[in-house]
């Protein structure tokens, strides 16, 4: 069984409260909701981790090491900026999917680069609660793609 971690960063834990125009109406229980459901169907383990602070989210990415096949991130603000986060996910090389829940392309300038996503094996945005999911699908094909490899 897959055991996959999913980190929210900071202001997620608003969800459904905060700018719904942007982040839509959908709570922050109801969307991890989804994933535990999500997770369930594809017959894998998920954690689920929120926090506002960055020390925390690096923490936790490197408590991951060893004990997760995969990540799941959305850095909410910190996609933007934080190297300290693109470094930890760099440091501990677990296959990580960065999801967004609005099209950060479609956003201000400043939204609009990641300093995250030149670690990940993809990112996927703007599909609101549905991108967990996808990001979900997106780390199990990886993993039985490369379990497939290493066996041959």
């Amino acid at each position: 069984m897959w055991r996959i971690l999913v980190i929210h960063g900071p202001n997620l834990n608003l969800l459904g409260v905060r700018e719904k125009n942007v982040y839509g109406d959908t709570p922050f229980a109801a969307i991890n909701e989804q994933i535990r459901s999500g997770a369930e169907k594809m017959g894998i383990y998920v954690e689920i981790f929120q926090s506002n602070h960055e020390g925390e989210i690096i923490d936790r990415i490197h408590a991951a090491l060893g004990k997760f096949d995969g990540l799941i991130i959305n850095p909410g603000a910190y996609t933007h900026y934080s190297v300290a986060i693109r470094d930890a996910v760099a440091a501990v090389d677990i296959p990580t999917i960065e999801v967004h829940l609005s099209n950060v392309s479609s956003r201000e300038d400043f939204r609009k680069e990641s300093v995250i996503a030149p670690v990940c094996l993809g990112q996927i945005s703007g599909l609101g609660p549905i991108s967990y999911l996808l990001g979900l699908s997106g780390i199990v094909m990886h993993l039985e793609a490369s379990k497939c490899q290493k066996s041959n």
